[in-house]
């Protein structure tokens, strides 16, 4: 058990608590840049961790009936089986070969410059959606799986964007659907989503179960501290703060890219 893993663990478990984003978007970075943890073994280990931190969500979002399992039913349609492909993919490369990990971490990068940016804008994004927005209409189950899709292809390779793209993807497929619902709903598919994908990199060999552990020791308390301070900060002044961390943190990973 290592006393570092742990702290970092309590610190994103309580960004996550109070912002209700974060999870993957900073641990798999922090992992990758302050620990030197390989890039393949950080998303492995990390998704399995957001599978155990976001099923206490859910349970917690069940029991308030702020899950529509119907939406969570056809995103996880889309997720499952594309997760499952991209495992396959990935299974016929080296995984630590330079340029998987280059690969990987460019993917990572763009993840949370996207993430950033759902961030930023989601108040306007609301807000323009439900101005022209119907809810939901007869391309919304077919547009719901294709966003599971896409989320269960970059959640694979990065175990980034199950959060806040998630989130944002369905506030323009459903904009009359209340925000707490909206966010239980994400964070119910979450976690069939993230437990294939890590059982997926288990099987690839890419999960580090010590760290593992490390990490649930600090995060499970930080993210009931986190959601007990949740409505004594600001949420106006932690978005842009995180946003802008991970704005810094998706630009030095796609740096070898543009260099």
């Amino acid at each position: 058990m290592d006393g570092s893993y742990s702290l970092a663990g309590f610190v994103v478990g309580a960004v996550v608590g109070l912002t209700g984003v974060g999870g993957g978007a900073l641990m798999t970075p922090l992992l990758v840049l302050l620990f030197g943890v390989h890039p393949a073994t950080a998303v492995g280990t990390d998704l399995l961790y957001a599978a155990v931190t976001k099923a206490a969500g859910t349970a917690v979002h069940g029991g308030n009936g702020s899950v529509d399992w119907r939406i969570a039913g056809h995103l996880a349609t889309g997720s499952l089986p594309a997760a499952a492909l991209t495992l396959i993919v990935l299974a016929q490369f080296d995984l630590r070969s330079p340029s998987l990990t280059q690969f990987v971490s460019a993917v990572l990068g763009v993840a949370l410059l996207l993430t950033a940016t759902a961030l930023l804008l989601r108040q306007r994004l609301l807000k323009w959606a439900r101005s022209g927005g119907t809810g939901r209409d007869s391309r919304g189950t077919s547009a719901t799986v294709a966003v599971g899709a896409a989320l269960g292809l970059l959640v694979s390779i990065s175990s980034v964007g199950a959060g806040a793209l998630g989130v944002t993807a369905l506030l323009f497929l459903y904009p009359r659907l209340a925000s707490v619902r909206i966010v239980g709903t994400d964070i119910a598919h979450a976690v069939p989503l993230t437990l294939v994908a890590g059982i997926g990199h288990w099987w690839l060999g890419s999960v580090d179960w010590a760290l593992l552990g490390s990490l649930l020791v600090g995060s499970l308390p930080g993210i009931w501290l986190g959601s007990r301070l949740a409505v004594k900060v600001p949420e106006y002044f932690l978005r842009p703060l995180l946003a802008t961390l991970l704005v810094a943190i998706g630009a030095k990973l796609t740096a070898p890219l543009l260099g």
